[in-house]
């Protein structure tokens, strides 16, 4: 379940005695490597304690909507974006008939309403109530507002009843929650990424670089692996653990950069080009530390290669996707660079917004191609990250060409 690795799982727990399974249920996503947090309603809590379940998943547990702590930085919008997926094990019979109805009364149904993120559910509750006209009703309305069930499942149940209704198995829910995470749009797909900022050398000690914590371009890494790629990421100087199955090739400067994607290009299919690269670099490097002895120092900068272009102009060429960090004048800046690197396409974001871009976990995109425009609202970057992968392997599969 290696899709689960670094996954923000927001896990609600409501009232019924199955709410004693959400302790395995977080011990077994955290085993696979996914972060937990949990929103417990009032019911839930007469169950199972919020304290067994900080104590599981290492975070506080989330019970009230109108927490004043939390609400001095709304909370729960902050909440409804951190997460990846919104997992609702057990969910009762009211809690599916109030989501149905769109309420947001309590901590849980509003964090539903104002997720981005996918939702699932694990229905449990008696089977007559599972029957029940009004519970089939509100399931099939779920479904078709792309609510996913888990289950449930049949079996005995704690009062006796025998029939459908019942939680599936914590391992269960884990393997079904991991499954929401690989889409296969790009299986068999081969495809290198560059993620990170460059350093150019001024001396031994010294260097020309940029922000770039590379977060985007590993987040990125992550959801085309998810989606069933082949993923190599050429990486600058960044601090951040290498996803699983992917190749990781660690680089420094502009030129190295480009000679390890220049090694991977003739089979390549899809080619990201996420990195940061130095417009510029020293022309020459000095072997030994420069003394400061003058109050103003010149240094000579010469062109570093435009990595993307030599990308754009291999044979075979692969799908290119660039990455255009504007200030002003956003589309139209990203849309000129588009055709003049004879992209396929190009995601544009606004670094002047410090909430969003460089350093943030955070961020929010225009995709551009020759078709047109498709904007990606803010979110994480690991939401927005799965957004792109899929529409670039839309854009790839259509075999949409630059224009």
């Amino acid at each position: 379940m290696q899709q689960l690795n670094n996954k923000h799982i927001l896990l609600g727990v409501t009232g019924g005695i199955a709410a004693y399974k959400a302790a395995e249920l977080i011990r077994r996503l955290k085993e696979h490597g996914a972060h937990v947090q949990v929103v417990m309603t009032k019911a839930a809590q007469e169950f199972i304690t919020p304290l067994t379940l900080q104590a599981l998943s290492g975070n506080p547990v989330h019970t009230s909507l109108l927490d004043p702590e939390a609400e001095a930085a709304m909370g729960h919008i902050e909440l409804a974006r951190w997460a990846d997926l919104v997992l609702v094990a057990p969910a009762s019979a009211d809690f599916m008939a109030r989501l149905t109805n769109g309420q947001a009364d309590d901590l849980l149904t509003t964090l539903c309403l104002a997720t981005d993120a996918p939702i699932a559910i694990a229905p449990a509750m008696n089977q007559a109530m599972w029957r029940d006209a009004a519970t089939q009703s509100n399931a099939a309305t779920l479904q078709a507002q792309q609510v996913t069930l888990f289950g449930p499942g049949e079996g005995e149940q704690a009062c006796g009843d025998i029939g459908p209704g019942r939680m599936l198995e914590p391992d269960h829910i884990a393997q079904l929650t991991a499954q929401q995470f690989a889409s296969g749009s790009l299986d068999g797909v081969k495809l290198v990424i560059t993620a990170g900022p460059t350093i150019e050398a001024i001396d031994p000690v010294r260097f020309i670089s940029n922000h770039s914590s590379g977060k985007m371009g590993f987040a990125l890494a992550q959801a085309a692996i998810d989606a069933g790629a082949s993923v190599t990421l050429v990486a600058g100087p960044v601090h951040l653990a290498t996803p699983e199955r992917c190749q990781r090739i660690n680089v420094q400067s502009a030129e190295q950069m480009l000679q390890a994607v220049n090694e991977q290009l003739d089979s390549c299919d899809i080619f990201i080009g996420c990195a940061a690269v130095a417009d510029y670099r020293p022309a020459t490097v000095a072997e030994q530390k420069i003394k400061k002895n003058d109050d103003s120092m010149s240094i000579t900068l010469v062109r570093n290669p435009d990595i993307i272009s030599v990308v754009a102009k291999h044979q075979p060429r692969p799908f290119c996707v660039g990455f255009a960090a504007e200030t002003e004048n956003l589309i139209a800046h990203a849309q000129q660079k588009r055709i003049r690197k004879n992209l396929d396409m190009i995601i544009a974001n606004d670094v002047a917004n410090s909430a969003i871009g460089f350093n943030s976990d955070n961020n929010a995109a225009t995709l551009i191609t020759a078709q047109g425009e498709h904007s990606l609202a803010l979110a994480s970057k690991t939401q927005l990250a799965r957004a792109a992968i899929a529409h670039i392997a839309q854009q790839f599969k259509a075999g949409n060409k630059p224009a």
